[in-house]
């Protein structure tokens, strides 16, 4: 069976569905280690051990916010040989760890792991440029074609240094058209955003020719020499305006964005009618460009320009054709390096992107339908026994997204394993020092975790969850895992930060039981 890509819609569904089950069934590469780290987390088995109790000031935390012992998943456990200084036991907790919940962005942690066994971290998106027409004394005679990979980070300094490349390769104007070539992946702009908040960046689609993230920034400068605010903002878009300075306000830097009065209605006229605290200094603004299917073709025409380049066409959507001839490429960044931005700083569109390449690597284009396949028949193969994660888009983004933190343990305990291990806990937040985790040090200037746990975060309207790993100070390393799901969540986030400190005060002996876990009776409700 052939996998052709110039069928009809729906029967090319049907028919690279079938090529990818083929393709999977011979190129499914489950990592090595799998097997061997499953035995070893079944001789572990830290959700069966007795249970330990709640932490004190833990369940005092919930209280507190209202929020039942039941709505919190925990477990924590060592990983094996351990360097311990002490006689201390080492830490084990397990409450309601079968239960299945939304972590939210702690999803990603399945999606890098995935992407790490699966593609290998020296994976690379080759962006490619293709000519199609002769090029005589620098003028190409017909279309220039962009073909995307699905790079996750390519962003402005890339796509300028891209344009550069195109000049340095012979080609100054295009007596033709620009063609933008995303069909690396087979995806739609979602009909509504996430949430009510559809300029957020988080709510960017993913895209095979996905260019700045959709995005524009903007950054405000109080200029004492002028009195006013200067405003510019990146990248450049072709027919976009926007206003170069704005008024002063004198007052507190409270909540700025509101006192700025935006006006986001017209994609291509942005307004701001209001004033800029000066007391906030420089500050950046990322905002979701409103028409997102105009924003690549908008800025590779801008870019061009700004480059040099001339064009006599237009910049459109396009494939490229079989007659069109490779002028360069441009490799992206490794994937050890992507996945320090996924998990870091939590980029819910770069988490998307791997995810679809899971399945665009096969040869088809990447659809949810055929990444989900694949993470599900590496996860069967290699870890036996635990609970499958039930994932929709593969960034946590999501009302459908579950785990347990059974599931969720066993998946760091292989990744600890694995030959990719550094690459991985690299790619976490470090507490109290960057990433999502950084704000830790403000909550708890004092922290024992600050700099002793590498951890991914997570956050949805009724959800907040940790998970990662933990250095104890008896030396002794655990990963620790904890989503509270409940709609006072928030209210009870430091009883997160407490299970970390915990888990670090693996010297101090546990003060005597005041919850035990109960038999667990159905998964905690779902988000909404």
């Amino acid at each position: 069976m052939t996998c052709s890509r110039a069928q009809r819609p729906f029967v090319a569904f049907l028919a690279h569905a079938a090529c990818a089950t083929l393709v999977l069934s011979a190129a499914l590469a489950s990592p090595a280690h799998a097997q061997s780290s499953t035995e070893l987390a079944h001789r572990q088995n830290p959700a069966g051990r007795a249970q330990a109790a709640l932490p004190r000031d833990v369940l005092q935390t919930l209280q507190k916010a209202q929020v039942p012992p039941s709505a919190l998943s925990v477990l924590i456990a060592p990983l094996p040989h351990g360097n311990t200084s002490s006689s201390t036991q080492p830490r084990h907790l397990s409450h309601h760890a079968q239960a299945s919940v939304n972590p939210a962005s702690v999803m990603k942690l399945f999606t890098t792991y995935a992407g790490l066994s699966l593609l290998g971290p020296d994976h690379v998106w080759r962006n490619r440029v293709y000519t199609d027409g002769p090029v005589r004394d620098g003028v190409l005679q017909g279309n220039l074609v962009v073909r995307g990979s699905g790079d996750p980070k390519l962003v402005v300094e890339r796509l300028q240094a891209l344009m550069a490349q195109v000049r340095a390769a012979g080609v100054h104007e295009v007596r033709g058209d620009i063609v933008l070539d995303r069909s690396v992946f087979d995806v739609r702009e979602r009909s509504e955003p996430f949430d009510d908040e559809p300029l957020r960046p988080y709510n960017v689609g993913p895209d095979g020719l996905l260019l700045n993230f959709k995005a524009m920034v903007y950054t405000f400068t109080p200029d004492a020499a002028s009195g006013q605010v200067l405003v510019r903002f990146q990248p450049p878009l072709a027919g976009f305006s926007a206003p170069t300075q704005l008024p002063m306000d004198q007052g507190p830097c409270s909540d700025w964005r509101r006192q700025l009065q935006a006006d986001f209605s017209q994609a291509q006229q942005v307004r701001f009618a209001g004033r800029y605290p000066v007391s906030c200094g420089e500050r950046e603004w990322p905002v979701a460009y409103p028409e997102p299917e105009a924003y690549a073709p908008r800025v590779m025409q801008a870019l061009w320009q700004q480059a040099g380049g001339q064009l006599t066409g237009q910049v459109r959507y396009g494939t490229r054709p079989a007659s069109a001839k490779l002028l360069l490429e441009a490799p992206s960044l490794p994937l050890s390096e992507i996945i320090k931005d996924i998990n870091k700083f939590s980029n819910n569109v770069m988490a998307q992107q791997l995810y679809l390449t899971l399945s665009s690597a096969l040869g088809a284009p990447g659809r949810f339908e055929a990444s989900r396949l694949r993470l599900s028949q590496w996860w069967r193969q290699g870890f036996v026994g635990h609970d499958e994660p039930v994932l929709d888009n593969g960034s946590g983004l999501s009302r459908t997204e579950r785990s347990t933190a059974q599931a969720l343990t066993a998946l760091l305990q292989a990744a600890h394993a694995s030959p990719h291990a550094r690459h991985f806990v690299d790619s976490l937040a470090i507490a109290g020092v960057d990433g999502t985790a950084a704000r830790l040090k403000d909550r708890s200037p004092q922290s024992p975790v600050i700099g002793n746990a590498w951890l991914k975060t997570g956050s949805l309207r009724d959800v907040a969850s940790v998970a990662g790993y933990v250095q104890g100070q008896s030396g002794q390393r655990y990963t620790l895992v904890a989503v509270l799901h409940h709609p006072n969540a928030h209210q009870a986030r430091a009883a997160l930060d407490q299970l970390l400190e915990w888990t670090v005060r693996d010297t101090v002996s546990p003060p005597p039981a005041q919850h035990r876990d109960r038999p667990q009776h159905g998964s905690l409700r779902s988000s909404r």
